[in-house]
């Protein structure tokens, strides 16, 4: 157990630092190579990276629309019904945030709007991994059918010889998906940045991924004109405040829900009560066992810190110091506390609002800022699939009354052709 009061300024620093995030100039090495591979080769390098990253012997890109819309009859009937659940939610809770143009007359005679658009073409990745992850194909895929983005490209990586998992199918058919490459890694990034015969070019990509994926993303951002990126990403992470009637299983199940994502994840206890830490580690050493990925969390929790604070004013201070991916508040009443959250990605409140509940159904996105991020950037909205425009309508009495605040300014700033524009327009006004 650490006590938050004393400890030095400097080990504070320090059980605040998360893991490296690995960039290393290997990785950026191999992405160049493999970037400058997918330029030049197209298809054939996408299906090369498959043989050679996934391990499948006779490895195709695009998955037929026949397979996607068979995908139902794979499933058993309670993962067809979770998929259709989560779907609904999270369309509930996205679709509310549909943005709506706006016009005003800042003065007589003078029209402004600010309108919406969808991007018009999305790249969705979806990394494989050890398992299928239908809920990240809902959290982005949703936003991109609502805003109505013209092309939706869903890249995956399908390891060996197995077949694309019919759930991430079925989750892309309910978020009318139909174009699904079956790629993955700085390749699939690659494809969809630059475009080959078979994976449209598009104008921005979304997803998590690991760091060769992260390295693709950042590299394109930088050099493809008219292409982005959602957010920066680093290792998943999880702070918990609870108070001296939280439960300690809760809390620690938890914070292993977190830490088997990865041995670079993170995750945070801040309690006022000393109690509450010593129930906790023992129920972590409990649950531990009874892990699958018992490794990959022991070794997260290498990473994290249990921690006892003289108040829970003072764990929203650290809190927001650190600014977590997730903030989980078991606390007896809340309420008077949530105006001092600062710097999350998202927040879970009370003793019945896993951070599970949010990686799945409750209808939030889980697409959420990590590494400190969540201080200047937002969780994946419907917003973030969208650019705007503004329009302005100025009639010639209008432009006359604005002339006293254009022509000083141009004049001020030494730029006579911005002046003159205006200036031949009253006159043509006088003439007329």
């Amino acid at each position: 157990m650490i006590r938050w009061n004393e400890e030095t300024e400097q080990t504070q620093q320090a059980l605040l630092t998360r893991p490296a995030v690995i960039a290393s100039k290997a990785v950026e090495t191999s992405v160049l190579q493999i970037i400058e591979e997918v330029k030049a080769q197209g298809d054939q390098a996408l299906l090369k990276y498959a043989e050679l990253f996934d391990k499948r012997s006779n490895p195709r890109l695009v998955v037929p629309l026949q397979e996607i819309n068979d995908s139902a009859e794979q499933l058993t009937p309670e993962l067809k019904s979770a998929i259709e659940q989560a779907y609904s939610n999270i369309k509930t809770f996205h679709q509310a945030q549909l943005p709506q143009d706006m016009k005003i007359a800042t003065a007589p005679g003078v029209e402004c709007e600010l309108k919406y658009q969808a991007i018009d073409a999305i790249g969705l990745y979806v990394p494989g991994g050890s398992a299928p992850l239908p809920s990240s194909v809902l959290m982005q895929g949703v936003c991109a059918q609502l805003s109505g983005a013209r092309t939706v490209v869903l890249a995956t990586p399908v390891n060996g010889d197995s077949l694309i998992s019919p759930a991430i199918l079925y989750a892309a058919k309910l978020c009318g998906i139909t174009t699904i490459i079956e790629s993955g890694g700085a390749g699939a990034i690659a494809a969809m940045a630059i475009g080959t015969p078979s994976v449209p070019k598009v104008n921005k990509i979304f997803g998590p991924g690991n760091s060769y994926v992260t390295m693709a993303k950042q590299l394109l951002s930088q050099t493809q004109t008219g292409f982005a990126i959602d957010m920066p990403a680093g290792p998943s992470e999880v702070l918990i405040i609870a108070d001296e009637r939280a439960n300690p299983e809760f809390i620690a199940a938890d914070l292993l829900s977190q830490a088997e994502h990865g041995a670079d994840s993170q995750v945070i206890l801040l309690s006022n009560s000393a109690q509450i830490i010593t129930q906790t580690q023992q129920a972590l050493n409990k649950q531990l066992k009874a892990l699958s990925r018992t490794e990959i969390a022991q070794r997260a929790m290498e990473n994290s810190a249990l921690i006892q604070v003289d108040s829970l004013q003072q764990a929203f201070e650290i809190s927001a110091q650190y600014g977590p991916e997730h903030l989980i508040l078991q606390i007896a009443d809340a309420t008077p506390y949530l105006p001092m959250v600062q710097n999350a990605g998202s927040v879970f409140v009370g003793d019945y609002t896993p951070e599970s509940a949010g990686d799945y159904a409750s209808g939030t996105n889980h697409v959420l800022p990590t590494y400190g991020y969540s201080k200047v950037y937002s969780s994946l909205n419907l917003l973030d699939f969208f650019r705007t425009y503004t329009v302005q309508s100025i009639t010639p009495q209008g432009l006359k009354s604005l002339s006293s605040a254009i022509l000083p300014l141009a004049q001020a700033e030494g730029l006579d052709a911005h002046a003159n524009a205006v200036s031949v327009r009253l006159e043509a006004m006088k003439n007329d």
